[in-house]
């Protein structure tokens, strides 16, 4: 390890901004840019705060407790540029490691997206950009509705029963050194922070949480995380007995990145389990 990594691995904490979303009444809104990108906008107000967020790697977490757990998770995939490897390969590690991490009976994969903060190598191979705005991916309504959409023959059955969406998060090649996952203690989000969102699609139209500030907020990061290292977090959890159910998280400008730091690229799993 190098002297800057062993170095950053030891730092408490950091003071850094996150993008949050003002609560102002106003529709908030995630959209394609247009003209065949990638990239997505966001119709709403910021609002930028500055927060103090802990290194991940000085305290054990789990998923029912704070919504995420950093764990050691080597793959089989030589190069997660390549579609079928992921398909082939990794989706089903990612099945392996969610039923191992959350107990769940059943696992089913139905999405993954590349992100790169290069903008010249997203361009190049029609990935998605980095997304530095305090979010969670599934709300009340659009959690139970992705079962309906992707298992419409059992959906009726399966919602009666208790289910999650987990997603699963890691780098593609390189630690990470600019814009990591910045994760919220779910134990310390309020239903009164969630904000609806529409998140509209080519195909359909979604919601998602945008989070407004909140000064009791815990946030933590896992300074440069390794390939072999995935963050494993709750979205949507269907029972509500004080277990985390939403995780807010959102990518961030890192003040401890170094001048000549390798843009971030990252994969993200999404699964539903069921229990």
């Amino acid at each position: 390890m190098t002297q800057l990594a062993t170095q950053t691995r030891e730092i408490a904490s950091i003071e850094a901004t996150l993008n949050y979303v003002k609560n102002d009444g106003q529709k908030i809104v995630v959209e394609p840019v247009g003209g065949g990108s990638t990239e997505m906008r966001t119709l709403g107000t910021l609002d930028p705060r500055s927060v103090v967020i802990r290194n991940g790697r000085r305290r054990e977490t789990t998923l029912d407790g704070e919504g995420f757990m950093l764990v050691w998770h080597e793959t089989e995939v030589a190069d997660f540029y390549d579609e079928t490897q992921i398909r082939d390969v990794y989706y089903p590690e990612v099945i392996d490691l969610i039923q191992r991490q959350s107990g769940a009976k059943r696992v089913v994969v139905f999405d993954h997206t590349l992100r790169t903060a290069d903008e010249s190598d997203r361009t190049a191979r029609k990935i998605r950009e980095v997304v530095p705005r305090v979010h969670n991916d599934y709300t009340e309504w659009s959690g139970p509705q992705r079962v309906r959409d992707l298992l419409p023959d059992e959906a009726e059955t399966l919602l009666k029963g208790h289910f999650a969406i987990i997603q699963v998060w890691r780098p593609l090649r390189y630690p990470v050194e600019t814009f990591p996952l910045a994760m919220c203690d779910a134990q310390s989000l309020s239903p009164d922070d969630l904000i609806v969102t529409e998140r509209r699609h080519p195909n359909r139209i979604g919601q998602t949480y945008s989070i407004s500030y909140n000064p009791d907020h815990q946030w933590f990061w896992y300074p440069l995380q390794r390939r072999e290292e995935a963050i494993v977090f709750k979205v949507y959890d269907s029972l509500k007995d004080g277990r985390a159910r939403f995780t807010a998280h959102t990518a961030f400008d890192d003040p401890t990145s170094p001048p000549d730091a390798r843009p971030r690229e990252s994969i993200e799993i999404r699964t539903l389990a069921f229990f």
